[in-house]
């Protein structure tokens, strides 16, 4: 594809929107049964576990503002880009404070970042989104997120798919995942989350090219923050997550970890050719 100019996106750094809600129970009894947690779900006073906040502030975007691909076009910080394909590229949590349930919540976001860059699979924008939530307490969490465009496939061509090497040895945890199509659902439907690539086989496989559902970046996220909090009773601090390779429902994967010193942990996925699907550093509390 021919060049593309930067500068008119670089142009809306800046731009920010904000968001309000009610840090409700219902959604957390359904991260509870999705991710299928031994735990009780919490209630009113009690504090939310790392990530669970995906579930809150909706996308208020109405039919005709979504894309092909089911994503809203309009209504958020990011302006429209020259590249069609979006995808999930990691995200880092900072935790200040808990958020309650019964918590009104505020949301801030900011288009703060973007990069053009060559990869493996083409050319490639990626732009990042830093958003603060805060209770009447103050500030309880910072998260930026980043978000990959891609160009589209090719129709009766596959996409490409990185390959990535295998994760260090010596790993203390682990936990195998089977990904379903119950499964995805459940959290596209948790989190508001219309990407067709999750949910529609047919769009996943014809359109994107994949080998099947693609299992959504946060999922795999969510993952990784469970199999943490599951092998240490220490408050997650900071947790920084970078994608390397896609995830889909058509084999299992593996999460594991270890702790690396005394404040730090290191987390991955790996996919069923054994090479990282996922990799996070968390700074333990």
């Amino acid at each position: 594809m021919s060049e593309i100019d930067i500068d008119p996106i670089r142009a809306k750094l800046g731009t920010k929107i904000v968001d309000l809600d009610e840090a409700t129970a219902a959604p957390l009894r359904g991260m509870v049964v999705t991710f299928d947690r031994d735990e009780t779900p919490p209630v009113r006073g009690e504090p939310i576990a790392p990530g669970w906040h995906l579930a809150y502030f909706p996308a208020e975007s109405r039919l005709a503002t979504l894309g092909q691909d089911g994503l809203p076009l309009t209504g958020g910080v990011l302006p429209e880009m020259p590249l069609p394909r979006r995808m999930y590229a990691g995200a880092t949590l900072t935790f200040h404070g808990p958020i309650l349930v019964g918590d009104a919540i505020r949301r801030e976001t900011e288009f703060s970042d973007v990069q053009l860059r060559k990869g493996g699979t083409g050319t490639l924008i990626i732009a990042t989104q830093t958003r603060r939530i805060y209770t009447t307490r103050g500030l309880a969490m910072t998260e930026d997120q980043v978000s990959v465009f891609r160009e589209a496939v090719a129709p009766g061509t596959v996409s490409g798919i990185p390959q990535t090497e295998p994760p260090p040895a010596g790993m203390e945890w682990s936990k195998t995942w089977t990904p379903d199509p119950v499964s995805l659902f459940r959290y596209s439907a948790l989190t508001f989350n219309p990407h067709r690539i999750h949910y529609d086989r047919p769009y996943a496989t014809g359109v994107e090219g994949f080998p099947g559902l693609v299992v959504h970046g946060p999922f795999s996220q969510q993952c990784l923050l469970d199999l943490l909090r599951d092998n240490t009773t220490r408050p997650i601090v900071n947790f920084a997550m970078r994608a390397r390779s896609p995830l889909f429902d058509v084999a299992p994967f593996t999460t594991m970890g270890r702790l690396v010193g005394e404040n730090e942990a290191e987390l991955f996925a790996v996919g069923p050719s054994g090479g990282i699907a996922m990799q996070a550093r968390a700074v333990l509390g």
